[in-house]
């Protein structure tokens, strides 16, 4: 499931404890390095003192003029711009030279904003949540909320989960663009977990890993879920060993992509202070058990991870609030105190944000915001000098061997026939052709192999006479006396000795004398001869065993790589049909957008035929209206056409009858 190597693969079970120095017990307390300036004063290595210690290649002047406090420890930062509102239970992360602030809670209820700090000008910028269009069409607002995660993913930084005012049933997974400042709700699938606030969520590579936190009903969970950046899934793990209990407000950190970090938090009645890892390669659950100095319980604190260290600040129970800051060392597996901060610093507020800014030869660690009596806005810095080894290529400890059995053990087998067998018969030979199969035990620890031994008749017989010339005495010399029933072995059972009498014990002569011991020496290395046959026997039985174990597991490994093999041509072939169905997609997304530019085309066109229509209409109609109007004309020149026609006709007729002359 995951790509993760196979180094250190038991590092989360190793127990390391703090070594003690010379004087004693060394405190788990690392000062910081001090430097003494001309007028004799101490100063801490820090952002005013070197040029290689910049925030960026820009930051050191505006640093510089922008720390106030004390020489050492947590520096306030001057900053310019919109100041955010105060706030506490936020979220930050760092892209670049920038750190992204969202949500979180006031005095006056929770928060949407998204805060930006640069860090080349110490200056606030505010981008409000703008509305957008999801994926569905619908416009949205990103929820204001408290208990979030905000985790970084190139130029983007994700918001994952929070109480929100308005309750949801499932956990969401927001994405916020830094260079066009946009959100994005991302629309998953799968086994959706279930909403919860004081989570933990880490990355490695396109894989979102969330732990723990708590229900809107306020139940501590354990769960432990996967979300695929690339194809929108939620998955649970299931893990084996006895992972932590169920916890909130704890911090969780991920080395090297394959050993997840937990701990702290608080469960439904106390503070915790257990540490706990999981092996992504073995997926196993492990408690890290620590020798030595051991933090307090707390929850509600923050944790940022440089190298192999793990940064972790403030925190505390219900009492109390820690101002300490823990460093978790992933190697050497122990804790230390780098600092101790003072109750004004913003580390012994609840709720505040801690991210890690690094540079050439210092880390900065920024902490903003949170809750004493008031909530905060202020932005502080702490100075730490990178250590070489963390800054070197991550290492990882050796493996812990692991014991393996291979049928019946053979070890005292070998070791017996190595030691004492080759003796017996170069110095006591009995006359046998030869010796059965015997154990050869290699230089090499665990290499065990059978090796024939041959011992013929002519190297025994001869190793017989020399033991009867030895054994013979001389004429001035008292002879041995052999007492079988006082005859006992040493304690590998294999070397036979023999007890001397003294002179006033009696006397026999040479050759019954050897002849007896002759023939005692001879049954006990049948006797062991037999054992060792017995021991033979079951050495190969184990071989045997052993053997057939060994072309078992070679069996179901060519099983499981025919499967694996199996596996990969599917998932080529599904590659390909993924590739082709994309272009399909693509395709349909050209062909769609095609019909919705001529789609708009002929809208428009439509839009200006039907004003062109309804002008034309118009004009018909004050055309109609003119002609009628014409058409009245002429009907009344038609009238009055017609009545002139009729004067003129009386007119004539007028002047066609003459007049009488008039007589005065």
């Amino acid at each position: 499931m995951f790509a993760f190597s196979r180094k250190g693969k038991k590092l989360g079970r190793v127990k390391v404890q703090l070594s003690d120095s010379a004087q004693g017990t060394r405190s788990p307390i690392r000062h910081p390095k001090r430097v003494t300036n001309s007028n004799g004063d101490n100063a801490t290595t820090a952002i005013n003192d070197s040029d290689d210690n910049n925030l960026c290649s820009s930051t050191a002047p505006e640093l510089e003029n922008s720390t106030s406090g004390n020489s050492e420890g947590w520096k306030k930062i001057s900053t310019t711009g919109d100041k955010p509102t105060p706030r506490f239970n936020h979220a930050a992360a760092v892209i670049g030279k920038k750190m992204i602030v969202v949500g979180g809670e006031s005095g006056n209820g929770l928060l949407e904003d998204v805060q930006v700090l640069n860090f080349e000008n110490f200056s606030w910028t505010t981008t409000s949540s703008r509305l957008y269009l999801s994926p569905s069409s619908l416009q949205l607002k990103i929820p204001a909320c408290k208990g979030h995660c905000l985790v970084p993913w190139g130029k983007k930084v994700l918001l994952i989960g929070g109480r929100t005012a308005s309750p949801s049933d499932r956990v969401s997974v927001w994405a916020f663009d830094v260079e066009t400042e946009c959100w994005s709700l991302m629309e998953a699938k799968g086994e959706i977990p279930i909403a919860r606030s004081g989570h933990t969520a880490v990355r490695a590579g396109t894989l979102l890993i969330l732990f723990g936190g708590e229900d809107i009903k306020r139940r501590k969970l354990n769960d432990l879920h996967m979300f695929d950046l690339k194809t929108l899934t939620w998955l649970p793990l299931h893990c084996q060993g006895t992972g932590p209990s169920a916890r909130c407000n704890h911090v969780a950190a991920l080395y090297d992509d394959k050993l997840l970090l937990v701990f702290g938090g608080t469960s439904k009645s106390k503070s915790l202070n257990d540490l706990y890892s999981l092996d992504f390669e073995t997926m196993m659950w492990s408690r890290i058990k620590i020798r030595g100095f051991h933090p307090s319980p707390r929850a509600g604190c923050c944790g940022v991870l440089c190298g192999t260290k793990w940064y972790i600040a403030g925190g505390g129970s219900r009492k109390k609030r820690h101002a300490e800051i823990l460093v978790f060392d992933i190697l050497k597996r122990e804790w230390s105190i780098v600092h101790t901060s003072s109750q004004q610093s913003i580390a012994t507020n609840k709720g505040f944000s801690l991210v890690l800014l690094q540079e050439k030869e210092t880390d900065y660690l920024v902490a903003f915001g949170g809750l004493k009596k008031e909530p905060s806005d202020q932005v502080e810095v702490l100075v730490m000098e990178k250590n070489e080894s963390s800054m070197s290529r991550r290492m990882t400890l050796p493996s812990e061997k692991r014991a393996s059995s291979m049928g019946p053990t053979v070890g005292s087998v070998g070791s017996f026939g190595r030691q004492n067998l080759a003796s017996v018969i170069e110095h006591h030979g009995s006359g046998r052709k030869s010796l059965s199969e015997t154990l050869f035990v290699d230089s090499n620890p665990g290499n065990v192999s059978l090796r024939k031994l041959q011992v013929d008749d002519d190297a025994a017989m001869k190793s017989a006479r020399s033991f009867e010339d030895e054994r013979k005495p001389s004429a001035e010399e008292t002879s041995s006396m052999v007492e079988p029933e006082n005859a006992e072995k040493d304690r590998n059972g294999d070397n036979v000795s023999f007890q001397e009498t003294d002179r006033k014990s009696g006397f026999f002569t040479g050759s019954s004398s050897i002849y007896q011991s002759y023939e005692i020496e001879k049954a006990a290395l049948i006797r062991k001869n037999g054992i060792l046959e017995g021991q033979l026997a079951a050495a190969l039985a184990g071989r045997e065993a052993a053997e057939k174990n060994l072309s078992l597991v070679i069996k179901s490994r060519q099983e499981v790589e025919k499967r694996l093999n199996d596996t990969l041509k599917d998932m080529e072939l599904m590659k390909e049909k993924l590739v082709l169905v994309e272009m399909a997609q693509e395709e349909a997304n050209s062909l769609s957008n095609i019909v919705h530019s001529d789609h708009v085309r002929l809208e428009h066109d439509v839009a200006f035929l039907k004003a062109v229509l309804d002008d034309t209409q118009k004009e018909l109609h004050s055309t109609r209206g003119v002609l009628s109007g014409e058409r009245a004309r002429a009907f009344q020149l038609q009238v009055e056409v017609f009545h002139l026609k009729q004067r003129l006709q009386s007119m004539e007729n007028r002047t066609s009858t003459p007049r009488k002359p008039y007589h005065g």
